[in-house]
């Protein structure tokens, strides 16, 4: 059912969280008019307002960049489902017995939805994996966002559990052990004018403007917008093949559907200073958000309140990249 994927492992040696905190406060006092960056001990995500399946973002941390937009532009290759769970534990070396974690971003598991949509991961496995199967002792708690009945509307969006640990056409994930320790907490409050519209694109900017192309430094993490109003976007479902394939990235823009949302609503991302070599073909950055007991969630593309949003975020340096099914390959 899964198709045959290659992968690619790029080591990476991330400056310290120290290093980290100094390197990222002027791109955030530049952009916001209260910011902080310090290390601290993640708080248990399975709680409030988080709801993860996992505990913390520590332990034999890494990131995979699975498939691409060259899958879905400029025609959906349905042919692109993958197993996440089966990813983690052959292309990204998780082994079963360790336990481990998953969250990030992607697209839905739309053969079994129903229709195409926008994916918010965060599983986990247990230590009983040796004997169960990694399969078998998965805590699920990813959420999809989706448009129900055709429509483009704000009232049409629905956020729900996902039924599965598969994703189609794309992904970025960040993986670890789950286990609790030092992170970076990274909080904002009241955008500055001029300044990023996105959170993770301050930090992401923050970080290439120290590192250049020269040294990738990639992190993974959560956030939530505790105050405020943030915009995404959600895909609708699949266009007809009359409308396909796509002619320009003009098309795209204009079949995506665009909402603003306002908080709470968590975020989960992974981001990059820079490509390794120039030549894998990494999605730079890549956030999608839901929210639990409102229809509230999508591709996160930035706030819009000014100085109304507030940010509160927690994430941690990988220590690896795997290249999983990189469209051309």
């Amino acid at each position: 059912m899964y198709p045959p994927i290659q992968t690619q492992k790029f080591p990476l040696s991330p400056p310290s969280l120290s290093e980290l905190a100094q390197t990222l406060h002027p791109a955030l006092s530049t952009n916001y008019t209260h910011s902080s960056i310090s290390i601290a001990p993640c708080p248990d995500l399975r709680n409030a307002p988080f709801h993860l399946a996992t505990q913390g973002l520590c332990g034999e941390e890494k990131i995979a960049d699975i498939g691409g937009q060259a899958h879905l532009f400029p025609r959906p290759r349905l042919d692109r489902i993958y197993s996440m769970t089966e990813i983690a534990h052959s292309a990204m070396e998780m082994s079963p017995t360790k336990g481990g974690s998953i969250i990030g971003a992607g697209a839905g598991p739309f053969h079994l939805v129903g229709q195409n949509c926008e994916l918010a991961t965060s599983f986990s496995w247990d230590r009983d994996g040796d004997r169960e199967g990694i399969e078998g002792v998965v805590d699920n708690q990813s959420y999809i966002t989706r448009m129900c009945n055709g429509g483009r509307t704000t009232s049409h969006v629905r956020v729900e559990k996902s039924p599965s640990t598969e994703c189609a056409l794309m992904a970025n994930l960040y993986g670890s052990l789950g286990e609790p320790g030092p992170v970076l907490k990274i909080t904002a409050r009241g955008r500055k004018k001029g300044g990023e519209k996105s959170f993770t694109e301050c930090i992401r900017q923050g970080l290439r403007q120290v590192y250049g192309e020269e040294r990738t430094v990639s992190l993974g993490g959560v956030f939530v917008v505790k105050a405020g109003t943030a915009k995404y976007h959600v895909m609708p479902d699949f266009p007809g093949d009359d409308k396909l394939p796509f002619k320009h990235r003009g098309e795209v823009e204009e079949w995506l559907t665009f909402h603003e949302f306002a908080a709470e609503v968590v975020g989960l991302s992974v981001l990059h200073s820079a490509d390794p070599r120039g030549e894998m073909g990494l999605r730079m950055e890549h956030t999608h958000c839901f929210s639990v007991g409102s229809n509230a969630g999508g591709h996160y593309h930035g706030d819009v309140g000014e100085e109304e949003v507030e940010y509160e975020g927690y994430f941690n340096t990988a220590k690896v990249i795997y290249r999983v099914d990189m469209p051309g390959m």
